[in-house]
């Protein structure tokens, strides 16, 4: 049987500029696989030279329109983000043997949930990020497009990049992952630092450094040095309790004199508790664990300002900052304003019970970039693992559409959440029945579930090497500073 995608290939032992051989062909005729990769790059850089067109527009990488003015890139599939849900979708297609077009800005894969300990000096950058190039290497059918998108069609089921080729898919698959929801609070934008992306991690860690050098220095006063969180989520309550660690430990060892004792980190949000999805037992311990660290908690008090020096909560208090982290929550990204994509919660994409966008044939919209619900009608969380199962879903419904068959709606398996709040202390409530522990088994748990679920060995390695050294040397104060300074040149 012949591939679903056969009518975008060649099915000739003798191929012709710009197609590809089929795996039937490659067999029959003994043409080998290194030969037919070679061959394809040839032709393709053939049929540009000669002006070799199929309805008036090449079909391979980087080609233009018989005007001359656009240039045109046809694929079976086009994903646009490297995220868990986009990076989980392009791989189920690619084993399948379909031609997918990978496009992200960024030319790695970031494993979000460990941001934070990059900001806090716990891992480095390596351990949660990996080339999307290296991660698709032996996938034939599979091409990573790094580049910004600057516009989305969703109508026509196009993508344009920041050099106006024009990529075009017969599925187009929106996975643009999610940025900083500010709520229009003033100042928000300007004056606090975001924690969503490696970027801001890094961002975060100098700032950080930045800040505790200028207050170190011979002529500074001996005033407070104030940290604000802002945001009670699992973003918020993880990077409060490790910042409150680094504090009292690492910072303590390299900063001479009361520096880490007049540094304090304060946790603001508008909900009376921290850690809203989870269990009222799990937020009361997440709460005495973050007061036991130091951790000043502002609770039922949402914030209305945020400037240089601090942030102004609706009671009318002021809580000084040197530093303002934004933790306080997501929306779908701004490229999805003007694609015709209905959108509704967060700016983002609502979608069918199969991931397809009502009205627009082909188009599927993943993990944060979606409003996503259960088959009871709930919207499901902002979770890595929505994502990475809704991308696996997504293909099998593609796959399905290629081959005339019909789309399934996408059944999430919820295998509970987890919180890391400080060294030895975490909670975790997993499976369907959701089963509490909290503690040291938590947070033996919750290291072996993020070090699975990383992307490459090496970064399994370097992450559980550095949560080691950690756990026994209290982050090893000395290579804290070199570590994050090493850091900071590599994001440049």
């Amino acid at each position: 049987m012949r591939p679903a995608t056969a009518r975008w290939r060649s099915c000739s032992a003798i191929p012709t500029a710009g197609a590809r051989i089929c795996s039937a062909c490659r067999r029959s005729t003994g043409w080998p696989r290194r030969w037919s990769r070679r061959f394809s790059r040839l032709s393709v850089g053939v049929s540009i030279t000669v002006g070799f067109v199929v309805d008036d527009v090449q079909t391979d990488d980087g080609s233009s329109d018989g005007s001359g003015t656009a240039r045109v890139s046809r694929w079976d599939v086009v994903v646009v983000g490297g995220g868990f849900a986009g990076v989980a979708a392009a791989t189920r297609l690619g084993q399948a043997g379909v031609d997918v077009l990978l496009i992200d800005a960024n030319d790695y894969h970031q494993f979000q949930p460990l941001l934070y300990q990059v900001a806090t000096s716990q891992i480095g950058i390596s351990e949660v990020a990996r080339p999307l190039r290296s991660m698709f290497r032996r996938q034939e059918t599979v091409r990573v497009a790094i580049s910004a998108v600057t516009g989305i069609d969703a109508g026509g089921r196009t993508v344009t990049l920041d050099d106006g080729t024009v990529c075009a898919g017969r599925a187009l698959v929106i996975a643009t992952g999610a940025q900083a929801n500010f709520f229009g609070i003033d100042g928000a934008a300007e004056y606090s630092y975001p924690l969503y992306s490696l970027d801001d991690a890094v961002r975060l860690a100098g700032g950080m450094l930045s800040a505790l050098d200028e207050a170190d220095r011979l002529s500074a006063p001996r005033d407070p040095i104030d940290l604000v969180v802002v945001g009670g989520g699992a973003t918020g309550v993880e990077f409060a309790g490790a910042a409150a660690e680094s504090l009292a430990s690492a910072v303590a060892a390299v900063f001479p004199g009361d520096l880490a004792a007049r540094t304090t980190v304060h946790l603001v949000d508008m909900v009376p508790t921290v850690l809203g999805p989870f269990s009222e037992k799990s937020q009361k311990y997440a709460r005495s664990v973050l007061e036991r660290a130091g951790v000043r908690l502002h609770l039922g008090k949402g914030v209305t300002a945020v400037r240089g020096d601090g942030v102004t909560l609706e009671d009318g208090t002021r809580v000084p900052a040197r530093m303002v982290v934004w933790a306080g929550g997501l929306k779908g990204r701004d490229v999805l304003a003007g694609a015709g994509l209905p959108l509704g919660r967060g700016g983002r994409v609502d979608v069918a019970a199969d991931l397809t966008v009502d009205g627009l044939d082909g188009v599927y919209a993943l993990g944060d970039s979606a409003n996503i619900t259960d088959a009871k009608g709930r919207a499901l969380p902002q979770l890595g693992s929505v994502a990475q199962q809704s991308g696996k879903w997504a293909a099998r419904n593609i796959l399905a559409d290629f081959s005339g068959r019909h789309r399934e709606p996408f059944a999430y398996r919820d295998k509970g959440i987890m919180a890391m709040i400080g060294r030895g202390a975490a909670v975790a409530e997993v499976g369907p029945r959701r089963w509490k522990f909290r503690g040291p088994a938590a947070f033996v748990a919750w290291l072996g579930v993020h070090a699975a679920l990383l992307s490459g060995v090496w970064q399994r390695v370097g992450a559980v090497a550095s949560w080691s050294v950690g756990y026994f040397t209290k982050y090893r104060p000395q290579a804290m500073v070199a570590h994050v300074a090493q850091d900071l040149r590599r994001g440049n």
